[in-house]
């Protein structure tokens, strides 16, 4: 199935000069999101992931399904405030700000195994800075996974510590 006929192209979202990759009418279409679910789950289903951990919140539509789907447990990667016990936090540059995430202190025992998702890798800063949280939790990470990846950007170069996945290129 080409999923890329199922995302759409939004200019200068959220600030001008970005062009943003909107995955709503893939969410819209059953079949779809079920083959992109499927697509990502797929090579991890026998690699012995303790977790999936997603950053919020898009990777959480597609993060709690893949984890279903290898057997796994869900960790939800918060924005700031959202988490009700104690948590730790790791601020990041992104291509047009800062942002800051959180995970439950508590998430992993040191050593699960983890496999990250976010619905999009494109400078890649979220997720180097949900791994180093991850990480300071004492997680190992078997993968970083993505549902679209923007190869003319630098992504991969930030998360060349980790292997990547992702099911769309452009």
């Amino acid at each position: 199935m080409d999923l890329k006929q199922y995302i759409r192209d939004i200019k200068d979202f959220p600030v001008q000069g970005i062009l943003f990759r909107d995955i709503t009418p893939l969410l819209g279409d059953k079949d779809a999101m079920s083959y992109a679910i499927d697509a990502i789950a797929e090579p991890y289903k026998n690699k012995n992931v303790d977790y999936v951990a997603a950053i919020e919140a898009r990777g959480f539509i597609f993060g709690a399904a893949i984890a279903r789907e290898i057997g796994a447990g869900f960790i939800p990667i918060r924005k700031p405030g959202k988490l009700p016990c104690r948590s730790e936090a790791m601020t990041y540059d992104l291509e047009y700000g800062s942002n800051t995430i959180e995970v439950h202190a508590d998430a992993v025992k040191p050593g699960s195994r983890v496999l990250m998702f976010d619905d999009l890798l494109a400078t890649g800063g979220t997720m180097k800075a949900a791994c180093s949280l991850m990480e300071r939790l004492g997680a190992e990470i078997v993968a970083t996974a993505f549902l679209v990846e923007l190869t003319d950007l630098p992504g991969r170069l930030m998360l060349q510590k980790y292997p990547i996945y992702s099911v769309i290129s452009y």
